[in-house]
Order: structure tokens, then sequence, then C-alpha cells
């Protein structure tokens, strides 16, 4: 598939109030998401929680009085709006639940932050992008920090490392589908591309849900988190999500990833206790810092381009 677009950042770098408000309101859902998972893993089986939340995602976003473009799909978007399905929700929104069955959120969550380095490692091979210089060292930096975080989950056992694998790998999904989603998101808007996709991976995941859903214990708090973590961290923070790059660019957006491993790991050792070592927090540093150097542009200002993939 190949497809070329150009894109421009706004020239006022200023957050206005509602700025603030969207990025603090979506790093703050997306946060909590691990925390909302942990506690639906207390009654319910990774599959349900999975199906739950994206099922409820979807449902939210059909619902939801939002600004759509209404466009027609491009035929050779067909394959790539399903890939996105695949790679982008239904197999790390799998991982996950199954993860935090043997890691704790907080150290889910400070995984996730090493998303925008896999971005820059699939815009560097597939969009053949160049990078060098502050990139180069921002991807070494962020690899750093990932070895760091997973030392002691690692040598706690074959288990915890199994949860680290798994977050990593979803991580890896994520930096791909990033790359991928660039010119579709274009197209057809962040709100509309996400409804498809949720709808579709709604399929994929319903499977696995149905098959473990004699194992869930409906209880009402693990209940209400898996709902919250649908409806609102799946669903109506896309929407938002939407909203702040429509208002300030993508790049200024994506700054949102390196928040999203602070509020985790808050709200981890906060509501469930979870036990954060001291090399976990230097490998945090290392994994934003990492993060914010792999997502510089290699020249100010300059057009984005999406190139063939």
């Amino acid at each position: 598939m190949s497809a070329t677009t150009t894109t421009t950042e706004p020239v006022d770098d200023r957050f206005t109030t509602t700025d603030w408000g969207l990025f603090l309101s979506v790093a703050g859902i997306w946060g909590a998401s691990f925390l909302f998972i942990d506690i639906g893993l207390d009654a319910m089986p990774p599959g349900v929680i999975t199906l739950l939340r994206v099922g409820l995602g979807a449902l939210a976003l059909a619902v939801l009085p939002l600004p759509r473009r209404r466009m027609r799909i491009r035929a050779e978007d067909r394959v790539r709006i399903v890939t996105l399905s695949v790679v982008w929700v239904a197999v790390p929104f799998t991982m996950f639940p199954i993860a935090e069955q043997h890691i704790s959120s907080a150290v889910a969550g400070l995984l996730n932050g090493g998303t925008p380095i896999f971005a820059a490692i699939f815009a560097m091979v597939l969009l053949r992008q160049p990078t060098r210089g502050a990139q180069l060292l921002g991807i070494a930096v962020g690899f750093v920090g990932v070895v760091l975080v997973s030392l002691p989950s690692i040598g706690d056992g074959s288990s915890e490392a199994f949860g680290v694998a798994l977050v990593v790998l979803a991580t890896v999904c994520y930096g791909l589908a990033v790359t991928l989603a660039g010119p579709v998101q274009q197209r057809y808007g962040s709100v509309d591309l996400m409804a498809r996709m949720l709808a579709l991976a709604t399929i994929w995941t319903a499977p696995y849900g149905l098959w473990q859903v004699g194992d869930a214990n409906w209880e009402v708090g693990p209940l209400v988190a898996v709902a919250v973590l649908g409806v609102v961290g799946t669903g109506i923070a896309f929407a938002l999500m939407g909203a702040l790059v429509g208002r300030v660019g993508s790049t200024r957006a994506s700054f949102i990833t390196y928040v999203i491993p602070v509020v985790a790991l808050a709200l981890g050792v906060v509501f469930r206790g979870d036990d954060v070592v001291p090399l976990e927090l230097v490998g945090v540093g290392f994994v934003i810092g990492g993060a914010y150097l792999a997502s510089r542009r290699t020249a100010a200002r300059a057009p984005v381009r999406t190139g063939r993939v």
C-alpha cells in the first residue's frame, strides 16, 4: 500500500485552557486504564474484560453526537483499517489484561511509555524517514529504560517475565499502529477511524471473550471499572484525543505519552499498593526521556510526509 500526505502543525505553540483540559483529561483517563484492568481482574477473566472494553467503546462512539466526516472508505484503505483493528486494538487490548495477571498495573503503565520509541523505529524502517542524532539517541535511551523497568519483574520469575513480554509486545503493536494510522486518520478523521476499528475489533475479540464468559463473577465494583474502561477509557477518550489533535496538532498531542506512565504509577501505588523499586523509577525516567527524543522531528516545522508502507 502506498499513500503520501502532508500535514503541518499549528504555528501558535501555546496551549489554551481548553487544550490543557483535553490534554490532562486524556492523559488521566488512559493512565487510569491500567488500574481499571487490574480491578476488573478481581472478578473477570482477561477475555471478558477485553470484549467488554472494546464493545462498550464501539457503542459509545456509535451513539455519541460527535462530528463525523461520513466518507466512503477507499478500496486501498480497507485492508489498512482491518490491519489497524488488529494491531491497534484487538491484540494489545487482549494482551494487557493477560499481562496484568502476572505484573502490577504500575509496571504495565511504565512499560507502555515506550510506544514513541517503537513508533520511531517503524517510521525509520517502513516509511524510510531519516533518523539521526537526537532520535537515534532517544531510541537507545528508551531501550535502556525499558530494560531497567523490566529487570525487577523478570528477576522475580518466569510468570512476571511473561507479563513483561506481553506488555512490550503490545507496545510494539502500538508503535506499528501509530505509523500505519497517519494517512487514514487524515482522510477519515480520528473518531470515524476509531469507531470502525473498535467495531471490527469487537468481532475479533468476541470468540475469546465468549469462551471465558462462564468464568466471570459479575461483582459490581469490577463490572463498573470495566464499564468505565470501555465507555470512557476507550470510547470517549479517543473522541477527546481526536479533538485535541485537531486543536494542537498530532506532535504536541502525542506528549500525552510522557504523562501516562506517571499517572499509571501513582494510581497503582495509591489504590492497589503496587511495589515499585528504585530501578523501575530510574527506568521510567529513561523511557520518558528516550520517548521525547525519539519523537522529535528531524527538522523544525518541516512537513511530515507519510510515504510507502
